[in-house]
């Protein structure tokens, strides 16, 4: 496998215009030497109103597909993913500094940690920046340490998905995104959970931008109907996978 960090990023018309942030935020990671990234751009539709914003650089690929979500937008191109790690990058949000070299620190320093987070401030409109309390220690994350805690605090993670960076074998093992219209990065982080364990850096990874065209700030997305459907199935999923016995990395003897 390359020695290559994958950034896969879905987007749509609304929140193109940020791509160029988030590019910017990208090019200015440092990387230890013999490492390289790749951007895979892929937009969840086929309209014309993303492809001018992204940006002309031989390491960053823009494709189309029909739409689908967020999570079909990744898992697609998720197919053209051909280095050992993929890192989640939204578009409307931006790396922070040294975000990528801690990432691949972590899991290069530790052959049986699966994934990783970090820290998140939110961006606010203003370009100010908040964080807020509850982050887990600096460190590994044991397994099902997210989901139980995200069962007994409303649904709520101890770590953000937004933030994920993770073994491309362990992601497509998983199947990549769940097939829902939101919280697909949950799903899948609590799937990873079950089955392996992570990381958490403390030390800021990501500015998560807050805006009003933002998918998480409608109000489909907090319908109590759908919400509880979505977190039952993202449950049920999580807690079958952990009842399979299956773990990453998987016992070799």
């Amino acid at each position: 496998m390359r020695r290559r960090i994958i950034i896969v990023t879905a987007v749509h018309a609304p929140s193109a215009p940020f791509l160029p942030e988030a590019y910017t935020s990208l090019r200015e990671q440092e990387l230890p030497e013999g490492w390289e990234w790749h951007w895979l751009v892929q937009e969840d539709g086929t309209t014309d109103r993303v492809a001018p914003y992204v940006p002309d650089d031989p390491r960053v690929t823009f494709r189309q597909g029909r739409p689908g979500g967020p999570g079909v937008a990744r898992t697609l191109a998720l197919a053209h993913a051909d280095g050992a790690y993929v890192k989640v990058l939204d578009a409307d949000d931006q790396l922070a500094p040294g975000a990528l070299a801690r990432d691949l620190a972590a899991l290069e320093d530790h052959p049986d940690i699966g994934w990783a987070t970090s820290r998140v401030l939110d961006l606010l409109p203003d370009g100010s920046t908040a964080g807020f309390p509850g982050d887990p220690e600096h460190g590994p994350v044991e397994r099902r340490t997210v989901i139980d805690y995200w069962a007994a605090h409303d649904y709520r993670a101890p770590v953000h998905p937004a933030t994920l960076f993770v073994r491309r074998e362990l992601l497509v093992a998983l199947g990549g995104w769940m097939a829902l219209p939101a919280s697909e990065d949950t799903g899948l982080l609590l799937a990873l959970d079950a089955v392996a364990r992570g990381w958490f850096s403390s030390e800021v990874g990501l500015l998560y931008r807050k805006w009003e065209g933002q998918a998480t700030g409608q109000s489909a997305h907090v319908d109590t109907g759908e919400r509880g459907v979505r977190m039952a199935v993202v449950e049920a999923r999580a807690r079958a996978l952990a009842a399979t016995g299956w773990r990453f990395p998987p016992d070799k003897a």
